[in-house]
């Protein structure tokens, strides 16, 4: 099989020939479809995600068909269309995990980061972290609802029932759960990159009622914003830009760090928190929302081959919606018999 593959951090991704991966006893082997493309996979790639599992295939936004089970993994049967998201394993037996709070399992391992990913063209899952995608969604519009979709949802979770929203960076979670806010009836306030007319006007276009440079206040106070774009100087402006009680939630993996701010700012019970990863309950519940609001996502799709041309288009903000690897049908390496 083909598969874009990294060696070391700060290198390019590899195009190179691999064997079809075995399932292990409780895992799915995937035909993959799509693989969305996630900041987190440029942080990764350069490094400030530590540790990773070398070499590695990246992508943790699959989508794809069950073609094999493990012995232990029945549940979903081959012909089944699955996504594969970030969390990709947690023990099941720590405190966090028997206190439903698997996304921050000391031992989780993460797709496309301990474990190997999406960007080629068969990977295999633990199928308790395999989700069954929607009907209605194409592979290409399904892929980013597995990570800028989720992680965007647990987000929206953490903000409470703030009326008026912030939403700073306007990427791939930000133009899914804006869809999500109006269907709950929230008012959202874009905030993009200063001088981003292109991401205003996309804010705009998908229900923000105001849409400005990140830089400036709203024209009215907010009740919670959440922090997509990974620059720790938006903490203090959000919360600036949030009234007394108000939270500010980031949601990144990464950031830079954040500068020293006035106590001032975060006085009146305001609340700064982080979003780490995600459990298997936020998957269904999201993917369970997302065809009755409908959810819309849109894409930009490159073929595997151009994996680091998307990674470049992302980190320049050339990318509006998601960007999407597509597996061609015609020319996959055919699974072996056996």
């Amino acid at each position: 099989m083909r598969a874009m593959v990294l060696h070391a951090p700060g290198q390019l991704l590899q195009l190179e020939e691999r064997q079809v991966p075995e399932p292990g006893p409780e895992q799915l082997l995937l035909k993959v479809h799509a693989c969305a493309v996630c900041r987190t996979d440029l942080h990764v790639m350069d490094g400030e995600l530590t540790r990773p599992r070398l070499p590695l295939v990246l992508g943790h936004e699959i989508v794809g068909t069950v073609v094999k089970t493990g012995e232990r993994a029945r549940i979903l049967g081959p012909g089944t269309r699955v996504g594969v998201p970030w969390l990709g394993w947690s023990d099941g037996t720590c405190r966090y995990c028997l206190s439903g709070r698997e996304n921050l399992c000391d031992n989780a391992r993460f797709t496309g980061y301990q474990l190997d990913g999406g960007y080629a063209e068969y990977a295999v899952a633990d199928h308790r972290f395999c989700f069954p995608i929607p009907e209605g969604y194409p592979n290409l519009q399904a892929a980013p609802l597995l990570c800028a979709g989720l992680i965007g949802y647990r987000c929206l979770r953490m903000a409470g029932d703030a009326e008026r929203l912030g939403l700073y960076g306007f990427g791939a979670a930000a133009h899914v759960i804006i869809q999500v806010a109006r269907y709950q009836g929230r008012r959202v306030f874009g905030f993009t990159r200063p001088g981003d007319v292109d991401a205003r006007d996309f804010a705009l276009r998908l229900g923000a009622e105001w849409a400005g440079d990140s830089d400036v206040l709203p024209p009215e106070p907010l009740d919670a914003a959440i922090l997509f774009a990974p620059v720790g100087s938006l903490v203090p402006a959000a919360l600036a830009a949030v009234e007394k009680g108000g939270t500010v939630v980031c949601g990144g993996i990464h950031m830079s760090d954040i500068p020293a701010f006035p106590y001032s700012l975060l006085w009146g019970e305001r609340t700064v928190r982080s979003v780490a990863n995600l459990t298997r309950q936020d998957g269904l519940d999201f993917l369970a929302l997302a065809p009755r609001i409908p959810v819309h996502t849109e894409v930009q799709s490159f073929p595997l081959e151009a994996a680091n041309e998307a990674l470049a288009a992302l980190r320049e903000g050339r990318i509006r919606g998601a960007a999407v690897l597509g597996m061609s049908a015609t020319g996959m390496s055919p699974l072996p018999e056996g």
